[in-house]
C-alpha cells in the first residue's frame, strides 16, 4: 500500500502563487508514477502534471503549461506543485495520485492511489 499526504492548499488571488506537496510513504519513491490531478465542483478530475518512469519525462495539462511546475524530490519522497499566475478558474480540490505499475497514460483511471486531497481557491 501506498499512502500519499497533500498539504499547501489555500485561499490566493489572482495572479497570486501557491506551492503544493505530497508525500509518499509504504512503496520506495523510485517505484512509483507521481502525478497531481484537480477536480472542481461539478467537473470530472482533470490530469495537471506528473512524472512517468517509463519515459523520463514530466507531463502538464494544457490549461496549467508555463504556469504549474512539477517537481519531486527523492530524499524527501515528496513531490511538489509550484503553481503562479493563478487563475479562478484553477479553483478545485488538487489531489496527490501514484501508480506502482508503468505506463505512458495520464487519466485518472491508471493511477492505484489517492491522497485525501487539497482545496485550492483562486479570488477574482
Amino acid at each position: 500500500q501506498v499512502q500519499l499526504v497533500e498539504s499547501g492548499g489555500g485561499l490566493v488571488q489572482a495572479g497570486g502563487s501557491l506551492s503544493l506537496s505530497c508525500a509518499a510513504s509504504g512503496r520506495p519513491f523510485s517505484t512509483l508514477d507521481m502525478g497531481w490531478f484537480r477536480q472542481a465542483p461539478g467537473k470530472g478530475r482533470e490530469f495537471v502534471a506528473g512524472f512517468t518512469r517509463s519515459s523520463g519525462s514530466t507531463y502538464y495539462g494544457d490549461s496549467v503549461k508555463g504556469r504549474f511546475t512539477f517537481s519531486r524530490d527523492n530524499a524527501k519522497n515528496t513531490v511538489y506543485l509550484q503553481m503562479n499566475s493563478l487563475k479562478p478558474e484553477d479553483t478545485a480540490v488538487y489531489y496527490c495520485a501514484a501508480r506502482m505499475s508503468y505506463g505512458i497514460r495520464l487519466t485518472p483511471n491508471n493511477y492505484d492511489y489517492w491522497g485525501q486531497g487539497t482545496q485550492v481557491t483562486v479570488s477574482s
